[in-house]
């Protein structure tokens, strides 16, 4: 029984050696404001956006591109269908984007986009665009987006990540849940590193990329599970600082189903388990070198946390089996199971009630949903857990689309920061 104890122990010092950092970051981020970037120069834009089965929400993202107070003039939109067997292709194209269609078994975003690159490339070449942007169908940008991202763009930056929020967040627990992580990872954790001039990471959509980083690539052959983490990893590894733009908003959908949301979730952490094998030995190695902090930064996101919170919890579970079986210190086992699960609790429910509070004009909910969530976010979080059990033995998953239904327009969102705007 004692050995469970020690090995809670040794994941409570591991957790506190690995991760403190991110209180420094905590602390950071609220104390000191995100850096002031001037007009940015006259960049011309491609933007990439890769829907499966997107005819509900893919007019309003490109209406929102189309609205931006950037010179349009600067800026054209592309558009992949990518197996899609409804008007994905022609609504694209009716609201002002060129369309093409990509039928393959080659299944994944970071296909679809390797094929829009290269259709690119044969008609105009890489380099009658200065940067990238990637967006996903259900997305929505404030109007100043691409505006602010040049800005930071023009600074050097060759890869600029905006700030993620949730067009749906007061749905459900779920939605928030998810949107509040995203939140947190703009605010505490991307806006310390663009202040300490380390390198922040690509998550999932809203970014621009240099036509000098799609030249290097030759296009998109980043293909695991989690294709934007592996984008990261390897411009991290190639000595490549991400930037952040605070200022550029852009939304996105969140699952509402749980089963969806579940599923969603088993292939993100197993797809950061595929970026951890093949690119943790170089991170470690880096480590030792002049990109020790982005190298770090960015192992320790992608793998511990979820790891050392199994095997806790695997650990309190098995002191609560071996005191069934033996008939001794039963109390004490179930004891240290919830102190753990209330440990894991609070930690969240800090996190959450920092975040919400200090994105509160931000979030797109009533106040007393604002509330509400960041209760529910624990438990949300907690769900973890199993999933990172699962996908440990779960080898053989392929990428799977996520049906987006809100079709929700910039207007529809309400946030007080909108709201203020409006006045």
């Amino acid at each position: 029984m004692q050995v469970f104890s020690v090995l809670n122990a040794v994941i409570s010092v591991l957790f506190l050696l690995f991760f403190a950092y991110q209180f420094f970051y905590m602390a950071v981020a609220l104390v000191r404001r995100p850096p002031h970037f001037e007009k940015g120069d006259c960049n011309r834009f491609a933007v990439l956006i890769a829907a499966r089965n997107e005819e509900t929400v893919i007019g309003n993202l490109i209406d929102s591109i189309r609205a931006q107070t950037y010179d349009p003039h600067l800026v054209d939109i592309y558009v992949v269908a990518d197996n899609c067997t409804d008007d994905t292709a022609r609504l694209a194209a009716e609201h002002g984007a060129v369309a093409f269609q990509r039928f393959s078994e080659q299944r994944g975003k970071g296909y679809a986009l390797d094929f829009l690159l290269q259709e690119i490339r044969k008609r105009h070449g890489f380099d009658l665009y200065d940067g990238y942007f990637v967006f996903d169908a259900d997305n929505l940008l404030e109007p100043h987006f691409i505006e602010e991202m040049n800005k930071v763009f023009s600074a050097g930056y060759r890869i600029v990540t905006g700030y993620r929020n949730s067009k749906n967040y007061g749905s459900n627990w779920i939605t928030a849940g998810c949107g509040l992580w995203f939140l947190h990872e703009a605010r505490y954790l991307n806006r310390p590193r663009m202040l300490l001039h380390t390198s922040c990471t690509v998550n999932g959509t809203g970014f621009l990329m240099h036509r000098e980083i799609v030249k290097k690539f030759d296009g998109w052959p980043q293909h695991l599970l989690v294709e934007d983490i592996q984008f990261s990893a390897e411009n991290i590894l190639a000595g490549e600082i991400i930037g952040y733009c605070e200022d550029a908003v852009f939304y996105d959908e969140q699952p509402e189903d749980f089963s969806v949301s579940w599923t969603q979730r088993l292939r993100w952490v197993r797809g950061h388990l595929q970026v951890v094998a093949r690119y943790g030995p170089a991170l470690v190695r880096r480590m030792f070198g002049p990109n020790f902090t982005s190298c770090y930064d960015f192992l320790m996101n992608i793998f511990p946390a979820a790891f050392l919170t199994v095997m806790m919890f695997l650990s309190s579970v098995g002191r609560v089996l071996c005191a069934l079986v033996l008939h001794t210190g039963v109390l004490s086992a179930f004891l240290s199971l919830f102190s753990v699960l209330g440990g894991c609790y609070g930690m969240f429910l800090f996190l959450g009630t920092v975040t919400t509070l200090s994105e509160w004009k931000r979030i797109p909910a009533a106040p007393l949903q604002k509330i509400g969530f960041m209760f529910t976010f624990p438990i949300f979080m907690l769900t973890y857990i199993p999933i990172s059990v699962i996908s440990v033995f779960r080898r053989n998953m392929e990428w799977k689309p996520i049906r987006h239904t809100a079709a929700i327009r910039l207007c529809d969102i309400p946030t007080e920061k909108t709201e203020e705007k409006k006045k």
